[in-house]
């Protein structure tokens, strides 16, 4: 009998254990992105009942991100994941060209456009508001502002319906995130030389990191530094004879 409760109490632990690995795989990699599946999971919890159509892998200033593309009905989404942390930091629909009229009557003033926008985004402040023609259609853009996220919005000019509605998360500049610049970078690749002759300075993405590519000619020897852009820090050092 002993033996009986035993053998059950430990069928029990495993199917626990097995419930937790099994039924519950978002807790586990919820922190981050590692790979497409998970970013198209993501992306479907936040707009139920729609269709991915496109998933991108890319880097913005150097952070590697998922774009997610997906179509609900009349409206085509555009998410972007940030994989670091699975952070939402860009959300934005459209209403497909195809399911808009021209519309009739007047064109509405700016300030009921501005009331309309309010109601869209509560508690956010409006920096700007044009009208133009988009596609033949005359319609208001708005940006606003709210709180660390910046937003873009799209009206009719003539029916005051919401055609576009975008929003990205912005950061302050700091001293991390602005690049050294070309000259700086000569100055960090020449004293690590010692001296010598600039022939060439170009800027690229290595990897998702921003870098300086510095060449240098000194007495018998050819210098390639790589220097990251935005800490000044070397990255990489290769010293040739000029005869090789």
């Amino acid at each position: 009998m002993k033996k009986h409760r035993m053998i059950m109490s430990i069928f029990l632990m495993l199917c626990l254990v097995c419930t937790n690995v099994f039924c519950f795989p978002s807790a586990v990699s919820a922190k981050e992105i590692s790979s497409i599946y998970q970013a198209k999971r993501l992306a479907k919890a936040k707009v139920k009942g729609a269709t991915v159509t496109e998933i991108d892998r890319d880097y913005e200033n150097g952070t590697l991100v998922y774009e997610v593309q997906l179509i609900k009905g009349k409206k085509e989404y555009d998410l972007v994941y940030r994989a670091s942390d699975a952070k939402l930091i860009s959300y934005g629909w459209e209403i497909k060209s195809m399911y808009i009229s021209k519309g009739s009557g007047s064109i509405i003033s700016k300030s009921k456009c501005k009331k309309l926008a309010k109601k869209q985004v509560p508690g956010g402040t409006i920096t700007r508001i044009v009208r133009k023609y988009s596609d033949g259609i005359s319609v208001y853009k708005i940006v606003m502002k709210k709180g660390s996220k910046k937003y873009e919005l799209k009206f009719h000019a003539r029916t005051g319906k919401l055609l576009e509605y975008d929003w990205e998360l912005t950061t302050k500049k700091t001293q991390s995130t602005t690049y050294i610049g070309t000259e700086k970078a000569k100055q960090i690749a020449l004293k690590e030389t010692g001296g010598g002759h600039v022939t060439k300075v170009s800027f690229d993405m290595d990897n998702g990191v921003p870098v300086y590519e510095v060449e240098i000619i000194k007495d018998m020897y050819e210098y390639d530094i790589e220097i990251h852009a935005k800490t000044g820090k070397i990255l990489n050092f290769e010293m040739d004879s000029i005869y090789d």
